[in-house]
């Protein structure tokens, strides 16, 4: 069967008509004749058999016809102008759409990612962030980095590495906690997991206090809370490491609780690209690299 070729140049005259309202004003940003212009509109008119504008003494008006090619039409060149828009030297720029935890995403991905880049500058990656609950098919994302057991309803997951919590507060804090008891004199810092701060006590062999205050959704902002001397966060250390590193946070504490691992999470209805594949492995290969715990 032999496709009927696409009157490619009457259609964009037909858009940019529609779109101006105007022959004179499309021939303008086509750098053609007004004539010219009307002429392609003919042809097209003829091919689809119906009328597409009506002549008014000033400008044009879209006829019912016209409102139903026009939409299709516009996605259709903003589609073609998306990809020719992805060609950088020669090589297609591949779009990555990756969501991640917000700790995840500021304490270990972002110091990485400019290696990324210079090793793979045709893939263009575009990364949000989440409070680990995420919607990867309606947020149109390719992966998602999540923290828990790896148990997603219809998702293909694979393991990264774990980041087990700790106590980490503000110097002066930590200077007055002698053994984790003093800890029940501390405002506690909690996220809306209710069972962490009992269970990191349970590690270190004290009773749990009565856990009130503020419930953040992320260690991100529960730690800034911690910076700014609002009492001691419950936070991987491994995410926090340029605050340790630098003396503005310290861990008292020897103590960990484990509540799970982070996790290269997609949708296994999700056909595998090769930007995904590249991805995947370079985060994998860094990901091996940590510390592990059980």
């Amino acid at each position: 069967m032999v496709r009927p070729r696409l009157p490619l140049n009457a259609l964009r005259a037909f858009e940019a008509a529609a779109r101006h309202l105007s022959f004179t004003r499309a021939a303008i940003e086509l750098c053609v004749t007004q004539t010219a212009i009307s002429h392609q509109v003919k042809l097209l008119e003829e091919r689809v058999g119906a009328t597409l504008f009506k002549r008014l003494p000033r400008g044009l008006m879209i006829t019912d016809e016209g409102l139903a090619l026009l939409p299709t039409l516009r996605d259709s060149f903003d589609r073609m102008a998306d990809i020719l828009q992805r060609f950088e030297d020669g090589h297609l720029q591949e779009v990555l759409s990756v969501g991640a935890v917000g700790t995840f995403a500021v304490g270990w991905l972002l110091p990485r990612l400019t290696e990324f880049q210079d090793l793979y500058p045709f893939i263009d990656i575009r990364l949000s962030t989440n409070n680990n609950r995420v919607d990867i098919a309606a947020e149109g994302l390719d992966f998602a980095i999540r923290f828990g057991n790896g148990a997603w309803h219809d998702t293909e997951a694979e393991a990264l590495f774990s980041a087990p919590l700790s106590a980490l507060c503000i110097p002066t804090i930590a200077a007055q906690l002698k053994s984790p008891h003093d800890m029940a004199q501390q405002t506690l810092l909690r996220s809306y997991r209710a069972d962490e701060w009992p269970d990191w006590f349970s590690e270190a062999g004290v009773a749990s206090p009565r856990i009130k205050g503020i419930v953040f959704d992320s260690s991100v902002p529960m730690v800034e809370a911690a910076l700014q001397g609002s009492g001691v966060a419950l936070a991987p250390p491994l995410m926090f490491q340029r605050h340790l590193s630098a003396g503005d946070l310290v861990q008292p504490f020897p103590v960990y609780v484990s509540k799970g691992c982070y996790w290269l999470t997609r949708l296994k209805s999700r056909p595998v690209t090769n930007a995904m594949a590249t991805f995947a492995a370079w985060l994998k290969e860094k990901a091996a690299a940590m510390p592990q715990y059980v």
